[in-house]
């Protein structure tokens, strides 16, 4: 009587263990699966449609009765909107009242611009892409090199250009800017029906896109680069240089794919009144990435 009463805890303490055990590995299995892992027992992949997958856990009780357990993501049957990287690079200026580029006091080399944000763009017809409204928001990074050795200078509600006591090897006024773009885009696609769910592709397709912008500047710091008693000189001086705090404009953009040739022009001017008039315009490459 006194082994079969050992042996019975011992049998019940085994069974607790592994309900215990097994509720920890349906758990954990659930946790896993959730995160995009996989858990042994078996995959299955839904042969009807390519656009799920289903992760099958298998577990037995003491009575040798299956659990199990199904989980699976499908694919949106219709996905209207998606995302991208946005990179643009290029050359960048201003357009001064009176003057023409060829006149312009700024290094059409050397002053650049670089903008990097993220944007989405949403089909607008049931049945069609040829119409997408892309949106989203991008830092901007406007440069402006002076000509013959000049420097920006700020006196009080004045900035203006003032030729540097040495030779300057590098100056640059660069203005930070954050914007958000909207654009219509329009554009021929090619749809892919894969049964359980359709998408419009336009890698290598042509796309046209016209909007605005709307933003504010961050800051505008002019950098200085130059040689003086014998050694390198470098000063990076922080201030508002009577340069607008609200930025916006209209922009465009042609091109092929996730390429385009872009150009963005500011309708704010870049120095408050009364300062001469000056518009940064961009022109460069546009990556939807």
């Amino acid at each position: 009587a006194d082994e079969a009463e050992k042996l019975k805890e011992e049998a019940a303490e085994i069974h607790a263990l592994n309900i215990e055990n097994k509720i920890a590995i349906l758990e954990n299995s659930v946790a896993l699966s959730e995160r995009g892992g996989i858990y042994k027992d078996s995959i299955d992949t839904n042969t009807e449609t390519d656009n799920s997958t289903r992760l099958k856990i298998q577990v037995f009780d003491e009575e040798d009765s299956m659990i199990e357990i199904t989980t699976g993501k499908q694919k949106k049957y219709d996905k209207r909107t998606r995302s991208n990287l946005l990179v643009a690079f290029g050359l960048n200026n201003a357009i001064i009242e009176g003057k023409s580029l060829d006149d312009s006091p700024y290094k059409i080399g050397k002053s650049r611009f670089f903008e990097v944000g993220w944007t989405w763009s949403t089909r607008l017809l049931d049945n069609s892409n040829a119409i997408r409204l892309r949106y989203g928001f991008a830092f901007q990074f406007n440069g402006l090199s002076p000509t013959d050795n000049r420097y920006f200078v700020q006196d009080g509600k004045l900035t203006y250009l003032e030729i540097f006591p040495v030779q300057l090897t590098k100056a640059k006024l660069r203005m930070d800017n954050i914007v958000f773009p909207i654009h219509l885009e329009f554009g021929p696609s090619k749809k892919i029906d894969k049964g359980n769910y359709f998408r419009y592709s336009t890698r290598k397709k042509f796309k046209f896109g016209i909007g605005a912008y709307y933003g504010f500047n961050l800051r505008t710091r002019q950098k200085l680069k130059y040689n003086f008693d014998g050694s390198r000189k470098k000063e990076k001086i922080t201030k508002s240089y009577n340069t607008s705090n609200v930025i916006y404009g209209i922009s465009t953009y042609i091109g092929l794919g996730d390429f385009s040739f872009c150009m963005e022009y500011d309708l704010n001017k870049i120095f408050n009144e009364p300062n001469l008039e000056q518009n940064n315009i961009s022109l460069g490459l546009r990556f939807d990435l």
